[in-house]
């Protein structure tokens, strides 16, 4: 017997929120019964797990535990650049998306980093 993997559950402050920012970078639609104000939201990947976002009362207190590696279909600084220009506008570490050693680019926070346009 295995186990198949069904979801990768990330908790959040605001899982509308942040579930639009995810469904954004990924083109993949919300649940269809997902709505503002839901403390339960899902992005529907085209294949394997759903992202599922759980809004929690605790506030963040420590780094990230959970890393999305994204493999873009354009050139990784056109996707650094798109993905830039969704986040919200609110206070994020002094290096916001930055380039780290040499391929990997990362988010400060990703909590912080939803806009509003997913």
């Amino acid at each position: 017997m295995v186990s198949v993997l069904q979801n990768v559950a990330i908790d959040c402050a605001d899982a509308y929120e942040l579930a639009r920012f995810w469904s954004s970078v990924t083109g993949r639609p919300l649940h269809p019964e997902c709505e503002p104000g839901d403390r339960e939201t899902e992005v529907m990947l085209a294949e394997g797990p759903v992202l599922h976002f759980n809004q929690v009362p605790e506030p963040k207190e420590i780094k990230n535990r959970i890393h999305l590696c994204l493999r873009p279909d354009t050139s990784r600084e056109q996707e650094v650049e798109r993905l830039v220009a969704r986040r919200r506008p609110v206070p994020c570490s002094p290096r916001g998306f930055a380039v780290v050693e040499f391929r990997w680019t990362s988010s400060s926070s990703t909590e912080q980093a939803p806009s509003s346009a997913a």
